[in-house]
């Protein structure tokens, strides 16, 4: 499991636990969780056909991650994960909506993209971001990637300046490298904001990224449909940070 401050961890797993979704209903409670937050809360225009579901056509193949409350059972956290055998069905990964993956492409076959994530309003300061990690780390193990790759979004509501400002303070230190960045399809226009060289809040689920030795692979990328900026985050699992290796390598 992912590794956190012993007592946060204690707390988190005597609080939630965390599983792949092992049936049709549990995926409907991730997507559920999803267009809560997505549609309900933030806006996001999804397909109308499934009243109260955040569904799209990658969601059959994906190995859906569940972080449920034990006192409730509600499920307050969610990540889904694709692996390349199952993106080739639809003709690659969801990532590649919004970004050329060129650089990546003699790794294909060994890749896993991570995305959907969110966590339920009320549970947003507690360990399920944590527990999700953990849920991710094993997922990952067993698949036998090389490299993790997601999107992580940043609200446009403000026109698009935190998620510059976000881009340029974390492109400073954690930059992947030249060969293996990804190109936007629809690029957040940079060169229209002014950025400061102070560090910015950053959303939680970027953090997660980062703390787990994550790179940032390219300019942010708009997506409209959501009314964010998404980052193209990519993990690769040679050099994942030290206090996590033994989670995801076995190290």
């Amino acid at each position: 499991m992912l590794q956190v401050d012993s007592t946060r961890k204690q707390d988190s797993e005597a609080k939630f636990v965390v599983r792949v979704a092992a049936s049709q209903q549990e995926v409907e409670e991730a997507q559920r969780l999803r267009w809560s937050v997505f549609v309900a809360e933030q806006g996001a225009r999804v397909a109308p056909s499934h009243s109260g579901l955040d569904v799209d056509r990658f969601d059959a193949d994906c190995q859906h991650l569940l972080v449920r409350e034990r006192a409730t059972g509600l499920v307050v956290g969610t990540y889904r994960l694709l692996s390349w055998e199952q993106a080739r069905r639809h003709g690659g990964f969801y990532t590649e909506q919004e970004f050329d993956l060129g650089g990546l492409a003699p790794w294909r076959a060994h890749i896993v993209e991570i995305g959907r994530s969110c966590v339920h309003p009320d549970y947003r300061r507690g360990g399920v971001i944590a527990m999700l990690w953990s849920g991710l780390a094993d997922l990952v193990t067993e698949a036998g990637a090389r490299f993790v790759v997601g999107c992580a979004s940043i609200s446009m509501r403000d026109g698009g300046q935190l998620a510059a400002q976000a881009y340029h303070h974390l492109a400073r230190a954690h930059s992947a490298a030249p060969e293996l960045r990804l190109r936007p399809h629809n690029p957040l226009p940079l060169q229209q904001f002014a950025v400061s060289a102070s560090p910015c809040p950053l959303p939680p689920l970027i953090k997660g990224y980062i703390r787990a030795g994550a790179r940032v692979a390219g300019e942010p990328a708009i997506d409209p449909d959501f009314g964010t900026a998404d980052l193209p985050m990519l993990l690769d699992l040679k050099h994942v940070a030290t206090r996590y290796a033994r989670h995801f390598i076995g190290g």
